[in-house]
């Protein structure tokens, strides 16, 4: 059995292009105990991806050059060694971009298609979906009756967050790019308020639609989004720091005045709570109640989803580079094969 892989090829600066990666073709080995063979149908592209593109210091260790991209993928069994999964079986891994792969069996989790759509397990099932509902109820601790804001709102995880935030009685403000994905916050995800950060007028807006102030601000981009979100936080505000995709292809300091003196004057005074996260850290403490919660929210249609699908392996790094400039609509799947 062979697979098609897409690898690092050259780490890049700046934006990911067409040097950045490379596809190449790999004879898989021959099922040991235990193992499975998987024919990969889908795979989740995520923000986190261009960290993994760096050797800067974070929370993992960097793709090496040559190395298989990571990423969740669902896959299909189709031969198999271990006694809990038989072919037919569709699978949660973390096989990277390939179109086949040879895994562990104990490393897996069996999906259930009768239950839910197997993609939401990339999605707000999975992951991205874990991650709004921990970091915004461990870090943000929304009150009723108070103010969310989020930005990326049409994302995977921001748009959960809006959601939660109402399951819990709090007003959602969601924050994006363009008329289409403003309309789609309210209309399609149900938020309270919705603005484009792209208009000239987005600090008024943004005031308008928070006459009480902001409580939590679940911080998905950075950059001049925060700047304008800051000026409307109340005392005690809470800011689950989740990703910060505005600077990822950056190759420099921004431009412009050191603001770092005004933020820490305002986190002193207004008593902020400003707390940076990895979704693992609370999946001991949170992960049973995100199943139930969020398995039982959307199926009632409580919580809503959007699934941005490319077609093809080989569209993965054009799709990738995209979504790093905002251009995906939903959570963003390639669809592998099958």
């Amino acid at each position: 059995m062979e697979t098609t892989q897409i690898r690092l090829a050259r780490r890049p600066e700046g934006e990911p292009d067409d040097t950045t990666f490379a596809t190449a073709t790999e004879t898989l080995p021959d099922l040991e105990d235990g193992q499975v063979a998987l024919a990969i149908r889908y795979l989740s592209l995520d923000p986190y991806m261009r960290g993994r593109l760096s050797t800067a210091k974070s929370y993992a260790d960097p793709v090496e050059i040559g190395q298989v991209m990571v990423g969740a993928t669902v896959g299909e069994v189709v031969e198999s060694r271990h006694d809990g999964l038989e072919v037919g079986d569709h699978v949660l891994s973390y096989s990277g971009w390939q179109s086949a792969a040879v895994v562990d069996g104990r490393h897996v989790r069996k999906l259930d298609p009768s239950v839910a759509p197997v993609t939401t397990a990339l999605g707000v099932l999975g992951m991205p979906g874990f991650t709004a509902y921990a970091g915004l109820l461990e870090i943000g601790r929304p009150q009723e009756g108070e103010t969310v804001v989020v930005a990326a709102a049409t994302g995977p995880v921001g748009s959960a967050v809006g959601q939660v935030a109402q399951i819990k009685g709090a007003r959602a403000v969601g924050i994006a790019g363009g008329p289409a994905k403003v309309r789609a916050l309210t209309e399609e995800f149900g938020f309270d308020a919705a603005l484009d950060h792209r208009d000239p007028d987005f600090a008024a807006q943004l005031a308008a639609a928070t006459p009480d102030g902001v409580d939590v601000y679940f911080e998905n981009v950075g950059g001049a989004v925060f700047d304008v979100v800051r000026r409307r936080l109340n005392t005690y505000a809470r800011i689950p720091v989740c990703g910060l995709v505005a600077n990822y292809n950056a190759t420099g300091q921004p431009e412009g005045p050191d603001r770092m003196p005004g933020l820490m004057g305002q986190v002193l005074t207004q008593s902020l709570t400003v707390r940076g996260f990895i979704q693992s850290e609370f999946t001991a403490s949170h992960g049973r109640d995100f199943a139930r919660d969020m398995g039982e929210w959307v199926a009632s249609g409580r919580v809503r989803y959007r699934e941005d699908v490319v077609d093809g392996l080989e569209n993965a790094p054009a799709a990738f580079a995209g979504m790093l400039r905002g251009e995906n609509f939903g959570k963003l799947v390639v669809r592998v094969g099958g």
